[in-house]
Order: C-alpha cells, then structure tokens, then sequence
C-alpha cells in the first residue's frame, strides 16, 4: 500500500510556509503523494469549525510544484458542480504540465448546500452532470478537436492546448459514499478516494461495489486505484472505543495494514480533521510539531 501525506489545509496552521516544509519533508522520506482539499466558503451560522480557513486546493498545489520535484500532488477532492468542465480542464492540464505530469485529480459531487447556492448550481441531477463533465475533460484533453453536445454540457468544435503531461489526462479518482457513487467510480474512473467521514471499519463493503462495478463494465478490478483519505488523530495508546486510525502510532500502523488487507492500495495521513489541530483555539505552532511527529512515524518503509 502506497502513502501519502496531507498538507496543511485547514485551520490557522494552513500556511504557505507550512505547506512547504510538509511537502519537501515527504518528498524526502518517500512518500508516494501530498494532498488538498476543497472548501469554498462555510454557513456563517455553522459551529462545525472542520472546515476554516481553507485555501484553494489547485493554486496550493501549483505552489507546491515548484517546491517539490518528485512526489505526485493530490486532491481529494474538487466538486464538479461548482466549475465549468472546460475551465478544470485547463487547468488540471496546466497544472499537470507545471508539476511534469505529477498530477491526481480527485473528484466529487459536493454536499453542502450553501456552497450549491452561492455558486448558482443545482443540487439536483448531480450524477449525471457529472458523468457528461467527465466525457468533457476527456475530450478535451486527448482530442485534438473536441466536440460533445449532451443535456448538460455543450462543445462546439474546439481546440484545447496545451495538454497535459500525462495522457489520456491525470488520473480521475471519484469521491462518494452512496452505491451509485461507487459504482460510478468502478465504471468510468481511475479509482475511488474515501471521505473523512467514512466508516473505515466498514470499507471492504464499498471496495467490493467498486470492484464489481468495474468488472461488470469490462473493466480490469485490480487495475483500480483504492485511495482512503486517513483522518489520523494521534493519541495516547489504549484508547477504550477506539476508532480507526485513532490512536499512537503504533496503533495507527496496525490499522493501516488492516486497511490494506481490505483491498486499499493507497492511503495518505490528512491531520486536518483533527481539531486539536485545527480548531480556533488551535497553537499552529504545536500543529506543526505534531505534523513532523507524524510524517517520521508514518514514513514508507523499504
């Protein structure tokens, strides 16, 4: 199982500066990825905190190309409905071309409906718009001339350059929870990549409808990429009730073997769900102690 790690990328440690040290230090211990997140805005009413101060994943990502020279750059993930295709097609190409093809695009449906509301989408249909918004950013990227006339998404005949790096484009991993979102992933991406709030115990289930989504569209399962989005909150060992991933690092690394035994073939750490480091009342400094902890603990091995 590969890893990966994620920047900083909500909460007062989410800095520039932070993000770089965190993203060299991987690239120097070997791991696999860094990754982002997406988060436009927040109800101004809402106590849930989990998402503050959260920069823009793709511009965060080109920084952090010129920082690194190795490590694949991720996000998990961009929601389709609030970007035109075409728009994310130019520029996870050019992002694609600045990092020499390093590039993972995560992809959702969004959920929050307040964001829906402020970017003027509609909630409804999201499925499907998102199917027709893949067949776009494929075109786009590996035609030379590209055409598509859907119920959705409209091309003339056009031409866009440059293209990316890697070809037929970066891979495509789909986010999601519910059994069509799963099988969505099996049928027409590069993999699937797991939200903070899944229930890790409970994976295999939805790696299975994955898997089987894929064989039924003749498509070769164990070619998928599996990515599970590691909420890790280091604590002291021997925890009662302990949830995955929760723990020391020693527990931490005994569920990752579990996860991998359940058929995960990347997963990379995200500290930013843990609101003892990222909540208002959060020492960035102290966040960043731990995140360099982390990063020598959960460091590839061999």
């Amino acid at each position: 199982m590969r890893i990966g790690f994620a920047v900083p990328a909500s909460g007062g440690w989410a800095t520039p500066h932070n993000q770089v040290e965190v993203a060299r230090r991987a690239e120097e211990l070997g791991y696999h990825s860094v990754w982002t997140l997406q988060r436009l805005l927040n109800p101004a009413d809402s106590a849930d905190l989990t998402y503050r101060n959260v920069p823009d994943p793709l511009l965060t990502l080109a920084y952090l190309a010129g920082q690194t020279d190795r490590v694949r750059l991720g996000v998990a993930v961009v929601n389709m409905p609030f970007l035109s295709p075409v728009l994310l097609a130019k520029q996870a190409a050019t992002l694609d071309r600045l990092s020499g093809g390093r590039l993972d695009l995560g992809l959702g449906l969004g959920w929050m409906p307040e964001e829906f509301a402020a970017v003027g989408a509609p909630m409804e249909r999201r499925g499907a718009r998102a199917e027709e918004f893949l067949t776009v950013l494929r075109t786009l990227w590996s035609d030379e001339v590209s055409r598509f006339d859907g119920e959705f998404y409209r091309l003339p005949p056009v031409r866009m350059e440059p293209k990316p790096v890697q070809t037929p484009g970066p891979p495509v991993l789909l986010g999601g929870a519910s059994e069509p979102a799963l099988r969505r992933a099996g049928r027409l991406a590069a993999g699937w990549v797991s939200s903070s709030r899944a229930d890790l115990t409970a994976i295999g289930a939805s790696i299975r409808v994955v898997r089987e989504a894929a064989e039924q569209a003749g498509r070769d399962p164990d070619a998928l990429r599996i990515v599970c989005r590691g909420a890790v909150r280091l604590r002291e060992p021997g925890l009662p009730d302990r949830r995955p991933l929760t723990g020391s690092p020693e527990e931490v690394r005994g569920d990752m073997a579990e996860l991998a035994a359940h058929g995960v073939t990347e997963l990379f750490v995200d500290l930013n769900f843990d609101r003892d480091l990222t909540g208002p009342d959060a020492d960035p400094a102290r966040s960043m102690s731990v995140a360099r902890e982390a990063l020598e603990a959960f460091a590839p091995r061999g």
